[in-house]
């Protein structure tokens, strides 16, 4: 682990070294290549002991989405779950209190929402230390993630926790990049651009794919990529997260820093202690969740409107919905009736591949 350290450390040096000018291009996107390779061994070690990764935070996933709150220690994690869930997480004024993943569940709008206080990370957390490895790989699995930061301290804090999260393959607020890598037989490495490209050239194309042992494939870009996209998307294993970033203690700064600081994009004000603004980051969570609240109408009864079948956003087609309460009710469906917005008339009969709305109500019907 030491020397995977050491060469990641030896890497970020002489990249910070380097000026970036195009000369340098070409190096550089091998430098950033070396160092995603090296990021990953941290992420998953090849050890043969049964060690593994280490003792990790796996908490059962449960419910409808899975949140988790990651930031410095003693920014307020802990009381803040508790505020929400009324999960009881250890709560002093001295760091590293929470040690462990602290799971707890919100109701909101007839959603079940996991939310995980993770134990506050600390720079140098996606090289291995402390036990940011475990904290890192818990958050990759989340739907969303609150970084929660001290209004009292700097907001250099925010950059530094972008930069661990960043480092372990979780890209913020971000879209995967608009680029198409394909893999082929023979051919060399063929290279074409639909827009102008200030960052990107063949040979620097070639020589991070090269670090990848990769001599034939087809690289189409459509938008202005850098060296950091590529890698991303050859890399393969990025997860696109939406974050929030939630500036607790805000009762201990006057209004005019509380003005500045709501100049932040995806920020959210609380005090978690006063219970300030709760309300309002819950709506923010739902927000950036994107969840789709599907109504069940049984036959000849009214709607249930009390216990909603919850589906994402990207996956919210009747198929999804039948498969959301049981596996085997595809096999017997004959078709759904819809009433909602999704629907052109009500009720309107509808097929499996039907893309369903927010608060839709759905009946199906089953084949005799």
């Amino acid at each position: 682990m030491a020397t995977v350290m050491q060469k990641i450390k030896d890497i970020e040096d002489e990249m910070a070294k380097t000026q970036k000018n195009k000369a340098t291009a070409h190096h550089l996107g091998l430098l950033k290549a070396k160092l995603a390779k090296l990021r990953r061994e941290l992420l998953t070690p090849t050890t043969k002991g049964g060690g593994g990764a280490g003792e990790g935070f796996d908490v059962t996933k449960s419910g409808d989405a899975r949140v988790g709150l990651v930031g410095f220690p003693s920014v307020g994690k802990s009381t803040l779950l508790n505020k929400l869930t009324g999960t009881f997480s250890e709560v002093a004024s001295y760091e590293f209190t929470t040690l462990t993943c602290i799971p707890g569940v919100i109701t909101y709008r007839g959603a079940k929402i996991q939310l995980l206080d993770l134990p506050g990370i600390i720079e140098g957390a996606k090289d291995g230390k402390g036990r940011g490895r475990q904290v890192i790989s818990t958050a990759r699995t989340c739907n969303c993630i609150l970084i929660v930061l001290d209004a009292i301290k700097p907001i250099t804090h925010k950059r530094l926790i972008e930069k661990e999260l960043e480092g372990f393959g979780i890209r913020l607020n971000k879209e995967p990049p608009n680029l198409t890598f394909r893999k082929k037989e023979k051919g060399g490495i063929n290279f074409t651009s639909t827009v102008a490209n200030t960052h990107l050239d063949l040979e620097t194309v070639k020589a991070i794919c090269s670090e990848y042992k990769i001599h034939n494939a087809d690289v189409t870009l459509r938008f202005d990529a850098t060296a950091d996209d590529l890698i991303d998307v050859i890399e393969g294993s990025r997860i696109y997260t939406p974050c929030i970033y939630v500036v607790n203690k805000i009762d201990q700064i006057t209004l005019e820093e509380l003005q500045i600081l709501d100049k932040l994009p995806h920020y959210c004000p609380v005090s978690a202690h006063l219970e300030w603004n709760l309300d309002g980051l819950l709506e923010m969570i739902w927000e950036y969740l994107s969840l789709t609240r599907i109504y069940t109408k049984p036959k000849g009864m009214n709607p249930d409107y009390e216990d909603p079948v919850i589906l994402s956003s990207k996956r919210k087609t009747v198929e999804d919905f039948c498969f959301r309460i049981h596996k085997d009710m595809l096999k017997q469906f004959k078709y759904a009736l819809v009433w909602g917005s999704s629907a052109k008339h009500k009720p309107q009969r509808v097929g499996k591949e039907h893309e369903l709305e927010d608060e839709d109500v759905v009946q199906i019907i089953k084949k005799v």
